[in-house]
């Protein structure tokens, strides 16, 4: 008795095969000239006149040949896609991570699903916001944001200031330079928040759902695994389409 996976290992071939004969069929049923044949005699009018040869072409496609040989190669694809589609319905199996059981008896085609949804969950939390290692972060539990500690910084202000190069004489004014001083003038108190995620649970994220991905490919396998009962639709729906 053939396995679920073995059926749909050779599904595709079959699937080719019976296309590329349905295509072959459609293209000889569409040359007439093929489908055609004509046999004729020539009889002179009185024996002194002109003697002709017979004239014959021969039929070298018969639509009904052509119905049966389609019929005979998409019978294997209508038995083999029966055959997977019915067992999906009874392949399931459990989808386990460390022991514990997540989801029960699951079948073949919600794994399915499940798989391509994870690989999409995977890159959502691989591009999650994370907070900025180079601060220092704690939860502030009246926001539930994550904060840094308070940072003081003093507020300065440029004022000008005189530099006398030369005093000022009988002949000459003094010399004058001006620049400009950094003088505080008050202090700046900083706490940054963010609603970022630390690396720590963006990796935990991470973990769980690739655990999770694995368990439903292993439980994927397992069903797939399970025995399966041929079935024969093929001969049932060619019998009524040209019987």
């Amino acid at each position: 008795m053939a396995k679920l996976n073995q059926i749909i290992a050779v599904e595709k071939s079959v699937k080719s095969k019976s296309y590329q004969d349905l295509t072959t069929a459609h293209q000889k049923v569409q040359k007439p000239a093929l489908l055609a044949g004509i046999s004729r005699a020539y009889q002179p009018k009185d024996e002194e006149g002109e003697q002709l040869p017979p004239e014959s072409t021969r039929v070298q496609i018969q639509a009904e040949d052509v119905l049966r040989e389609m019929a005979d190669s998409l019978t294997r694809l209508f038995d083999v896609t029966a055959t997977k589609d019915w067992a999906n319905c009874e392949a399931r199996a459990d989808v386990t991570v460390d022991g514990r059981t997540i989801v029960a008896d699951v079948p073949v085609s919600h794994l399915l699903f499940l798989e391509k949804q994870l690989v999409d969950l995977h890159t959502f939390v691989k591009k999650l916001p994370v907070l900025d290692a180079a601060e220092s972060w704690s939860q502030d539990p009246s926001t539930d944001w994550w904060k840094t500690d308070a940072v003081r910084t003093i507020r300065t202000k440029k004022v000008p200031r005189n530099h006398v190069k030369a005093e000022a004489t009988e002949k000459h004014p003094a010399q004058v330079e001006v620049y400009y001083e950094d003088v505080p003038i008050g202090y700046w108190t900083t706490v940054k928040f963010s609603g970022a995620l630390p690396a720590r649970r963006v990796n935990e994220l991470l973990d769980r759902v690739e655990r999770l991905q694995k368990a439903v490919k292993y439980a994927r396998e397992e069903a797939n695994g399970v025995e399966v009962t041929d079935r024969r639709v093929g001969d049932a729906v060619f019998g009524y389409l040209f019987g």
